[in-house]
């Protein structure tokens, strides 16, 4: 009986938590992160993929709930590729841009703009030939630079030539924030996926959203739903982490619930329909 009863538990707890998403799909919003909840993280950030079963499943969801989005640390037109779900709502660059269904061009934060071509010189200069050698790659994600080091010959030396990328940056006045094996060079001004899913959601008529992510700027996304719903925007919020040997402590510790990889997401997916 035990055995039995550790086999179901976790799914029943999952479909306890999704009820106020599932029980009125009318005024619901699910939210996803891309890069190792959607889509397996791979070596290079390139090759990431939606496998086809959870694209499936995410068409149905976006047929049946009232707001569906990707929120991710890649551009947004990028995502949209990634996932290729043209009917759905995608915020890019952690907040930055807003690419709403249907829509050709993204909405980007003005503050965020001024700031691209300082950033953009700034990467340019910073990345060198040696860190070719090492091969730490390049990401120009316009406003955001990243330095992705998974997968060089020798991480560790790869993760030093980058943290020395970091200090430069922070001494000219710019912005870093850390990933999964990714260093993001960004502007100094407020930004966060909790922001980008309050300007996709604000004024509509969500009363309920569901999050699920698996990396450290996904916190930001959780806080950013609760504070909806302390504000009264928001009725209820689900927070879903997505557990991996990579996902950093707190997640866990801030999510209502964990699914185990996109494995797991996909068990979600099912779950909402």
């Amino acid at each position: 009986m035990r055995a039995i009863l550790d086999l179901v538990s976790p799914a029943a707890t999952l479909v306890e938590a999704l009820e106020p998403i599932r029980s009125d799909p009318a005024h619901a919003a699910v939210l996803l992160d891309i890069d190792g909840t959607l889509a397996p993280i791979v070596r290079h950030a390139a090759d990431a993929h939606v496998p086809e079963a959870t694209r499936t499943l995410l068409i149905e969801i976006a047929k049946r709930y009232r707001v569906v989005g990707c929120v991710s640390g890649r551009r947004a037109s990028t995502a949209r590729q990634i996932v290729a779900i043209g009917t759905i709502a995608y915020v890019g660059n952690h907040g930055a841009e807003l690419l709403r269904p249907g829509s050709t061009r993204p909405e980007v934060d003005e503050e965020l703009a001024a700031w691209t071509a300082r950033v953009r010189e700034f990467a340019a200069r910073i990345y060198t030939a040696e860190h070719q050698r090492l091969r730490v790659r390049s990401e120009d994600k316009d406003s955001i630079a990243a330095f992705h080091w998974r997968g060089a010959p020798d991480e560790e030396l790869a993760a030093d030539a980058v943290r020395e990328i970091a200090r430069r940056a922070e001494e000219e006045g710019l912005a870093v924030h850390w990933g999964r094996k990714v260093l993001e060079v960004r502007p100094p001004v407020l930004l966060d996926k909790g922001l980008g899913i309050a300007a996709l959601l604000h004024g509509g008529p969500v009363k309920a959203a569901v999050y699920v992510g698996d990396d450290t700027t996904d916190l930001d996304a959780f806080r950013g739903l609760r504070t909806l719903v302390e504000a009264g925007e928001l009725e209820t919020a689900v927070c879903v982490a997505v557990s991996s040997d990579e996902a950093p402590p707190d997640l866990a510790r801030e999510a209502d619930v964990t699914v185990d990889g996109p494995a797991g997401v996909r068990g979600l997916l099912e779950a909402l329909l």
